[in-house]
């Protein structure tokens, strides 16, 4: 029998039941009597409570937790530090992790891949910001929600990125199959190792398979280092190609070469969920050549389901002990051996491929690339000396802040040695125009053909039924009128067949349906999508279905035109979060009360001296609502939390003066390390007491 089922942690905490193992810690769900919910207790093993390298990473992850507030990172409502037990409680989560979600879906939508995706990075976004990389981002460590949000997990190896201290046993910790390459080389690590990791995420939902799989850990991690993974489409050749970019730009092996922040990769993330047919520059940009060869993968072993809460520190385990013992010397001597030999085999591909080249190459047909970047193209296309030896190719690109016709990147690098005449590609800057999708609704086909022509964009025809547009005359198109595209763009014109001789009913149950599912449910039913409207003022989150035309329920021919009303998400509830500093130098408990329009929502025990900071998080549609901070009875703090502009600003302050009491009334709270030895934080009493 466990000796914590059962029992109660400081009097609050009632253990029921065990949900998960990990390397270095037990999790249970427990309820706590006091705020009346249940909880996650994650208690480090006895054997580690010696140990000052697990202490410290578990004390760490407490450390790391408490700063950050954030819906999509699991939620800390208290920690213990005391000399018999070390524990910290967090919001209990009723789900699974998305290791599991993969592992019983296989390669997931990729639309549904980026649902997840964004969140992680939101997650990240906040936790950089705090200056916190987690180090350990994998699948096992997301859980994911009945309504498809999601919760990041377990920051017990995280790291302060302004921390210059490292030890031996931080350099190559995380799991292997999602570690980035600096990481498994021991590197001294930033931000861009979680960026590696999410890219490695992204890169097995949307295929179903991880990109390196190999007989040990120690394998996978040379593989990290020098390896490169099958192209996604290669796999799934459903996958868009921007998407396909995003991930491997994610998973780029040097630093420098990937997204530098989880913003950069959310915008880029953005604009291809806004137009999911566009590619990127990224390989131009870079100076990069794409992932070419196709490869075969091993299958991912997906037989066993990995625990909620999994600390999974078994690569930690098995590489940093190879490093430390005699074997692990031999197996770092094979992986050096491995990489020149590796290195070896490609050079002798490499000149069996070029050989009559370089016996061609006289040294007077050899040159060093110039440098294009910063000068303008058409000044490079009209100097002999450029013209005559190389031939270019350009390519588009934008940047307001340059100049017209800026070369923004270049292709070879400038300071190589190439041969004359060769090709050179240049990323030059240059706004590509844009224009409205006209209006075509009941226009012939002649004439809607005519009119795209005249607004320089192309068109292509797809032939639906409708009950009410004339044969012949448009009913939508695809991407809907009004929308701004490039000029160029294919713009598809729904050209009306007349009535169909099978008649169908439009779907009941759409509404309150995401978008994407509505669609869905209305190609089943051999209906055909048309405009897509947003409605402002509903209250509903962004992209859920409104109301169709024609109503669910009105039977129309096969294949007619069903318009979707969804909601904008303006008018849906707006949660504003701010992070107030308690005051200084105070090391006593306070009363923290918390007013919003006048009435209490908030009072609790706080300690400045622990946590310098508390959270303040509301929900809103729309207008103002004045928040007020009292501490011990004494006005604190006025904010004022705008629903319209989504900010919150505290519009006054006041000095606090603690009461001459002081001191921690309560020694149970398990807040403090006390050397005494009596009323220690961690004290196990009976369920009943």
């Amino acid at each position: 029998m466990d000796k914590y089922i059962g029992k109660r942690l400081d009097g609050k905490y009632e253990i029921h039941n065990l949900v998960g193992v990990g390397g270095m810690a037990y999790v249970y769900r427990a309820y706590d009597r006091v705020e009346d919910r249940w909880v996650a207790i994650k208690i480090l093993k006895e054997e580690f409570s010696d140990n000052s390298d697990f202490l410290r990473r578990f004390r760490n992850e407490a450390k790391a937790i408490t700063l950050l507030s954030h819906p999509n990172i699991v939620d800390v409502f208290d920690v213990s530090f005391g000399d018999r037990l070390q524990y910290i409680v967090m919001e209990y989560i009723d789900g699974i992790t998305l290791k599991q979600y993969i592992e019983q879906e296989g390669a997931i939508r990729w639309d549904e891949a980026l649902h997840f995706t964004i969140q992680i990075l939101l997650a990240l976004e906040h936790a950089h910001e705090k200056g916190i990389i987690h180090r350990d981002i994998k699948p096992q460590n997301v859980m994911l929600l009945q309504d498809g949000s999601i919760k990041v997990t377990d920051f017990g190896i995280a790291r302060f990125s302004q921390s210059e201290t490292q030890t031996m046993t931080d350099k190559a910790i995380g799991s292997v199959h999602y570690i980035a390459p600096e990481q498994a080389r021991g590197d001294y690590i930033t931000d861009k190792a979680d960026i590696y990791s999410v890219g490695v995420m992204l890169y097995e939902m949307i295929t179903g398979r991880l990109p390196f799989v190999a007989d040990n850990a120690v394998s996978v991690a040379l593989m990290q280092l020098q390896a490169k993974p099958a192209m996604p489409r290669e796999l799934n050749p459903n996958l868009p190609r921007g998407l396909e970019q995003i991930t491997m730009k994610a998973m780029e092996k040097n630093p420098v070469d990937r997204f530098q922040s989880a913003g950069e990769m959310l915008d880029d993330i953005d604009r291809f969920r806004r137009n999911p047919g566009m590619v990127f520059h990224y390989d131009l940009q870079t100076g990069r050549q794409n992932y070419s060869a196709p490869r075969n993968i091993e299958t991912y072993d997906s037989t066993r389901f990995t625990p909620k809460y999994n600390d999974s520190y078994e690569y930690e385990e098995e590489y940093v002990r190879s490093q430390r013992s005699a074997r692990g010397a031999m197996v770092i001597k094979g992986i050096v051996a491995a990489a020149i030999i590796i290195s070896l085999a490609v050079g002798a591909v490499w000149l069996l491929n070029n050989w009559e080249n370089l016996l061609d190459v006289k040294e007077d047909d050899q040159l060093e690339m110039p440098d294009f970047v910063g000068k303008i193209y058409e000044d490079i296309l009209a100097t002999p000396e450029y013209s005559e030896n190389f031939t270019f190719k350009r390519k588009e690109g934008n940047d307001p802040e340059l100049e017209p016709g800026q070369i923004m990147k270049q292709v070879p690098n400038p300071g190589v040695m190439v041969k004359k005449g060769r090709e050179v590609e240049l990323l030059v800057n240059g706004k590509v125009e844009q224009v409205e999708v006209p209006d075509v609704t009941n226009y012939t086909q002649a004439d809607a053909i005519a009119l795209l022509k005249e607004w320089k964009l192309e068109f292509k025809t797809e032939n639906v039924s409708d009950d009410e547009i004339e044969t012949g005359h448009v009913v939508s198109t695809e991407p809907q009128q009004g929308q701004m595209v490039d000029v160029g763009t294919t713009i598809t014109l729904k050209v009306s067949k007349g009535p169909a001789t099978k008649k169908v009913k439009v779907p009941n149950g759409l509404d309150g349906k995401t978008l994407y599912d509505a669609k869905a449910t209305l190609e089943q039913a051999k209906l055909t999508v048309g405009n897509v409207l947003y409605d402002d003022n509903s209250t509903l989150a962004k992209d859920i279905v409104v109301s169709t035309n024609p109503a669910a329920g009105a039977e129309v021919s096969e294949g007619s035109v069903v318009d979707i009303t969804v909601s904008s998400g303006k008018g849906a509830p707006k949660t504003l979060s701010k992070d107030i500093s308690l005051p200084a130098g105070v090391d006593a408990d306070v009363t923290l009360k918390v007013y919003r329009n006048g009435t209490v929502v908030d009072e609790r025990t706080v300690n400045p001296a622990y946590a310098a900071t508390h959270t303040l998080s509301f929900s809103g549609t729309s207008g103002k609502e004045t928040v007020v901070v009292q501490l011990d009875g004494q006005d604190y703090m006025y904010l004022t939390f705008n629903y319209d502009s989504q900010e919150v600003t505290v519009t006054q302050t006041f000095d606090f003066t603690p009461s001459t009491s002081g001191g921690n009334s309560d020694p149970n709270t398990g807040g403090d390390e006390d050397n005494s030895g009596e009323g220690t934080g961690g004290d196990i009493q009976p369920s009943g007491d």
